[in-house]
């Protein structure tokens, strides 16, 4: 059931009985029965989520089980257009500024630690190249020394009255290295 005039469009939502003006400024989406503004905070992270569909980074199963989306909801919104300018212009936004390459580099990345381990128990590899894995997998895991950097100080300051301050400043402790499956630290 849908309502036209010249100036907006108007259609109801399946099972709900609302009636969502798809002409709005900022457009609008149905998400668990409830319509979402695409500006709004919730809005904002659907629209980044579909753009991550469109990069490959989410399947269209995750993202329908995350907004509980049925195949009618999912039809839905191919048609909104609003809702693909929306996407489109953020993907661009994502491209350009580098994040949807930052965030694709770092799901890959996730796979390296397995692989290095494979170089690093396979007999059949060199032993300089299962050291190059120990060594990627050491600073991957932020084991090593060249992955202590500065540290944060806490400072505690508790008003006692007047101009009397009570000030204490922490330092955390670098941590110990934990030891090897050998017994080796």
């Amino acid at each position: 059931m849908e309502a036209k005039n010249a100036t907006t469009t108007a259609a109801a939502v399946p099972g709900t009985g609302d009636v969502v003006d798809q002409n709005t400024a900022t457009g609008t989406v149905v998400l668990r029965g409830l319509t979402v503004a695409l500006d709004s905070a919730v809005g904002k992270i659907f629209v980044e989520d579909c753009c991550r569909n469109t990069e490959g980074l989410i399947s269209d199963h995750d993202i329908r089980a995350k907004y509980e989306l049925s195949d009618e909801d999912w039809e839905r919104l191919a048609g909104n257009s609003h809702l693909l300018r929306t996407v489109r212009t953020e993907r661009d936004r994502r491209i350009l500024s580098g994040e949807s390459a930052r965030e694709a580099a770092q799901r890959h990345f996730a796979k390296a630690p397995n692989v290095l381990n494979r170089i690093l128990t396979d007999e059949q590899i060199p032993p300089r190249h299962r050291i190059e894995a120990a060594r990627e997998l050491r600073q991957a895991a932020g084991n090593g020394p060249d992955t202590v950097g500065p540290r944060e100080s806490f400072i505690i300051q508790i008003n006692l009255g007047g101009d009397e301050k009570f000030v204490k400043e922490f330092t955390p402790c670098v941590p110990a290295p934990l030891p090897s499956d050998d017994g080796e630290v």
